[in-house]
This record gives C-alpha cells, sequence and structure tokens, in this order.
C-alpha cells in the first residue's frame, strides 16, 4: 500500500509540476461548462420574422400583434411585396415570414375561414420544425378566441406553410452538410496539433533544429500533411453526402473547394498553434479537446447562434467552424454564389493569417530556446 501511495503521490505531482498542466486539468471542466451552460440549448427565442399584411384590417393587425407580442418572436421588417419577403428570406436576415391575404377579415365573415401563409427557412430544419409549432400554437388561440366572440365552427385561420431550400423538412439535409465542417476540423486538429508534440515526446526535435531547414520551412512540412488530408477528408464527405445520402447539391464546388481551403489552413494555424506549445502528445490532445468542444458547440451546428447569450455570440466570431458551417449550407442548398459569401470567406482568411503567424511566432520562440 505504501509502494501504491508514493506512486500516486508521485502521478500527482508530475501532473501538478507544469503549470501547463495544471491549465489542462483546472481549465476545460470551466470552459466547457460555461459553454455548455450559455450556448446549448434548444429554446428557440426571438425567431426573426418579416410580416406582408395585406387585408390591414382589424383580425389581420390581432394576428400579427399575437406573432410580435410573442417572445418567441421579433418583428425585424414589414414589407408591401412578396419580393422583399423572399429576400429577407434568401439572405438569412428573417426565419419565417408571415404573410396574410387582402381579402382575410372578408373571407372570415362570408365563408368562416381564411388561409395565412407562413415561409420558413427549411436550411435550418430543427429550428424551423419547432418555430412551426410556436406559430400553429398562436393561431390557434386566435382562433379560439374568435370562434368564442364571433361564433363559428370552423377554424377561421388555416395555415399554408412553405418551407425554402428544404420542402420536406428533412433533418438530414441540414445534418449532413454540417458534419463536413465537424469532422474536417477533428481529423485536421488532430493531425497537426500531434505534430511537433511527438518530435518533442520522442526526442527528435533538437535533431530537427540542427537540420539546414529553416522554422518556416520545419512549420511548411508539418502543415502540408494536415492541409493534404484535410481536403480529402472533406471531400470524401462530401461525395458521401451527394452520393450516399442524396442531399442535394446545387452550388459551385469552385465556391465549395474555396471555403474548405480556407478551413482548413484556420484549423491548420489553431492545431500548429497547440503543438508549438505542448510539450507531450497527451498535452497536444488536450489541447486540441480544448478547443474542439467549444468549437463545435459555438458553430451552431446544432443549436442557432441567435438563441446564444449575448455575449457568448461574440465569442463565436473567433470560431472558424462557425463561418464553414454557414458555407457548407448556403452552398449545398442555396447555391449561393462565392461574391454573396464573401462575409463568410474574409473572417476564414484573417484567422488563418493569425493563427498561421502565431505558430511560426511561437516555434521559433520555442526553438531558440531549445
Amino acid at each position: 500500500m505504501s509502494r501504491l501511495m508514493a506512486l500516486v503521490v508521485k502521478e500527482f505531482l508530475s501532473l501538478l509540476k507544469d503549470p501547463r498542466s495544471r491549465f489542462v486539468v483546472i481549465g476545460p471542466p470551466i470552459i466547457q461548462l460555461i459553454v455548455f451552460g450559455y450556448a446549448a440549448t434548444f429554446d428557440v427565442t426571438d425567431v426573426a420574422l418579416v410580416v406582408y399584411n395585406e387585408s390591414q384590417d382589424g383580425a389581420a393587425r390581432e394576428l400579427v400583434s399575437r406573432f410580435t407580442g410573442s417572445p418567441h418572436f421579433q418583428l425585424v421588417g414589414t414589407v408591401d411585396h412578396d419580393e422583399e419577403m423572399a429576400r429577407y428570406i434568401d439572405q438569412g436576415d428573417a426565419l419565417m415570414a408571415l404573410h396574410i391575404g387582402p381579402d382575410f377579415r372578408r373571407q372570415l365573415q362570408q365563408r368562416g375561414s381564411a388561409d395565412v401563409q407562413i415561409l420558413v427557412d427549411g436550411r435550418q430544419s430543427n429550428t424551423a420544425l419547432i418555430v412551426l409549432g410556436y406559430a400553429g400554437a398562436i393561431v390557434e388561440g386566435f382562433n379560439r378566441e374568435w370562434i368564442a366572440r364571433e361564433g363559428g365552427v370552423r377554424a377561421p385561420a388555416r395555415l399554408q406553410v412553405r418551407a425554402w431550400y428544404n420542402p420536406n423538412m428533412q433533418s438530414r439535409w441540414f445534418i449532413v452538410p454540417g458534419i463536413t465542417g465537424l469532422l474536417t476540423l477533428v481529423v485536421t486538429m488532430l493531425v497537426t496539433a500531434l505534430s511537433v508534440a511527438r518530435e518533442r515526446e520522442q526526442g527528435t526535435f533538437d535533431q530537427l533544429l540542427v537540420t539546414p531547414y529553416r522554422p518556416w520551412e520545419i512549420l511548411i512540412g508539418k502543415a502540408l500533411p494536415g492541409f493534404v488530408i484535410g481536403v480529402i477528408e472533406a471531400s470524401f464527405i462530401v461525395a458521401v453526402a451527394i452520393l450516399w445520402f442524396r442531399i442535394p447539391f446545387v452550388g459551385s464546388a469552385v465556391t465549395l473547394y474555396l471555403g474548405i481551403v480556407l478551413f482548413v489552413l484556420a484549423a491548420i494555424g489553431v492545431g500548429l498553434s497547440i503543438s508549438s506549445l505542448a510539450v507531450t502528445q497527451q498535452q497536444a490532445l488536450l489541447g486540441a479537446f480544448l478547443f474542439l468542444v467549444p468549437s463545435i458547440i459555438l458553430s451552431g451546428f446544432a443549436t442557432p447562434i441567435a438563441n446564444m447569450a449575448r455575449p457568448v455570440q461574440y465569442l463565436t466570431y473567433l470560431n472558424p467552424l462557425r463561418y464553414f458551417e454557414v458555407i457548407l449550407r448556403r452552398v449545398f442548398l442555396e447555391g449561393t454564389p462565392t461574391q454573396l459569401l464573401w462575409p463568410q470567406f474574409w473572417p476564414l482568411i484573417v484567422i488563418a493569417a493569425v493563427t498561421l503567424t502565431t505558430a511560426t511566432f511561437m516555434f521559433r520562440r520555442r526553438s531558440a530556446a531549445t
């Protein structure tokens, strides 16, 4: 027992001796608790809503007020034409559009019922299904009060629902393109995060430094395998998504691969920064895990970013996976051209430039210290 206790004490001392190891043990649980607590939520609130009310009578205004007064919806605009309503959804400025026809009250009084059109953005299928449930509950409440006040036996307002870009609301169309970014990030991060740390742990790092190679040449040699593997991994997943899962691909392959290249470069920069800082492969793996879990949660892959706490939303701007998820889904389902995806491309360029520069600086510093 005494020998066992001595071994346990020795392992604790080895773990707590290195400041980086102490941070890895203490930091990740705290960070992940905060991220999960504020970002991981399936509640849908403040849904961006655009209203096209052609009737403008009392009944129509009452129905609109039920939507705008609900805590689940936030009015982002009122329009006067179908084209404006479509533009809001196309550009992602609104998740749902409410369209009330010009004869809404007259149809209620003469026929006892009237149609109300709901347009939802099917690119976010899970969120759209929840939003449709909220809309149905609001219309049902309107119907109950109308029947109690005006009489009748038929439902006064009947919803006509159309889902754009995903007509059958198949969650697979939403999930599978998103998995492309998730798996590409995991593979690229692990390959690059272990590269330099493996050299140190195996004792070949000093041998590498005495070679004629310059530090930036060594980093390029470490980055190229990760780049090739990341692009091949993404290409394989895209092929499986199209050929096996039958996910429609209506965009341009050039646009998609531009996003893949920029995203892989950003992931390589993060991985090399972790690898240059880590002493052992275990530390590199824990560092990669520390980055991967929050980046997946904060990417909008499963939880809409708009539903996260405001400080956490600002934090997502530092996450390259956030931008790549938008590129994947918009190219796959919408066919968005390159010029309209520039707001997603330029942050990836900035993140890649900053992380690769940071990795080069830390590698040179560690090399000089060695």
